[in-house]
């Protein structure tokens, strides 16, 4: 695992027809026209409302669940597309209409027990925005929120979701013993879904616990049983919807973290270009946070140059991003570029300077 290529670990080797693809579209679309396309879409996802729940008499069916479902499907996307900065407002206040539905509306019970479910999924994507936007009390609050939903309905689905994030923000907060007991419990619930992706998502950040906590062995261990379960056959249960980003270009770029956090920046590099080469275009926020931890890494191995371009070269994708990690691993870029006093650097660090600074960070 350590000091072998990400195709030897089994990584498949980078698509290459779809890679010139992917950079000959992101270059026919300016930044401006993205934005244009997220207000739209921001615009006419909140313009949905309910058929007659406007009434405090209203009788809420199946065709009310699967429209507020659908919101939060699209809110999905629209993260994916553009990190969580522009989407939040949308989603709280759609976890605000849920919560009046459920309080001012009519309906049976299977159709009450939908609604709790679908209030606990959005408050964990709110709590999920949060923690995207680098907030993270408020994410904390949001997954309180969706883990007593959880509780209350006896909802493993839904518990697994919020126990996986509490272990990325752990992990995230330098609190790594916490980041494996919640992926634990996360994994526990989830082998008896039968989901593989899902399985191996939670099994990934497990691994990236044990790196942070020093258990190398553990963390290779773990890794490498992620990359089984998601090889297994399709005949068993597909994601939910929120884990379908999980894939190999994932596993590259959890692979390239763990080698970072024990230092062997060399190694990590190649398996987080292989993730960069991987990610669908659709995912415009994580190939953004790949290329910038791709440029981290590259500096730390001693590549400057090489770094100071790959983190030049970010900035347009960053034109489409509202996410506070992104920039604040462009800052951590940045510095660490800047402690080098390099004549060949110093433009490109008076360029990340710049932009940070229009970006009030």
């Amino acid at each position: 695992m350590f000091g072998m290529s990400p195709v030897d670990l089994g990584f498949p080797p980078p698509p290459l027809n779809k890679i010139e693809y992917i950079e000959r579209e992101s270059g026919e679309t300016s930044g401006l026209d993205r934005r244009m396309f997220l207000a739209d879409t921001l615009g006419t996802a909140a313009s949905i409302t309910l058929s007659g729940s406007d009434s405090s008499s209203a009788s809420v069916g199946t065709s009310d669940i699967a429209e507020l479902r659908e919101v939060l499907r699209s809110l999905y996307a629209l993260d994916d597309a553009f990190g969580g900065g522009d989407v939040r407002s949308l989603a709280i206040r759609h976890l605000r209409r849920i919560r009046r539905v459920i309080n001012t509306g009519s309906y049976p019970d299977s159709i009450g027990r939908q609604l709790q479910l679908l209030a606990g999924e959005t408050a964990e994507h709110c709590g999920w925005l949060h923690y995207d936007a680098d907030q993270q009390d408020g994410a904390r609050r949001f997954w309180g929120e969706a883990l007593t939903t959880a509780t209350m309905l006896r909802d493993p689905g839904l518990e697994v979701l919020v126990f996986a994030s509490l272990s990325m923000q752990a992990i995230h907060e330098d609190r790594p013993r916490d980041g494996y007991d919640l992926a634990r419990a996360a994994r526990l619930r989830a082998e008896a879904m039968r989901s593989p992706i899902l399985v191996s998502m939670i099994v990934a950040r497990e691994a990236r616990a044990l790196a942070k906590m020093q258990d190398n062995s553990g963390a290779r261990r773990e890794l490498a049983c992620a990359m089984r379960v998601i090889e297994r056959s399709e005949k068993e249960r597909p994601a939910p919807p929120w884990a379908a980003f999980h894939g190999h270009a994932e596993l590259g770029y959890t692979q390239g973290l763990i080698n970072a956090e024990i230092g062997h920046h060399n190694a990590a590099v190649p398996f987080l270009r292989a993730a960069l080469a991987h990610q669908e275009r659709t995912y415009t926020r994580n190939r953004a946070l790949y290329r910038i931890t791709l440029a981290r890494s590259l500096v730390l191995a001693g590549e400057i140059d090489e770094a100071a371009s790959e983190a030049v070269a970010s900035l347009p994708h960053l034109e489409e991003v509202e996410s506070g990690r992104v920039i604040r691993r462009l800052k951590e870029v940045r510095n660490l570029l800047a402690k080098n006093d390099s004549r060949t650097t110093a433009d490109p660090v008076e360029v990340l300077s710049d932009y940070l600074k229009e970006r009030a960070i």
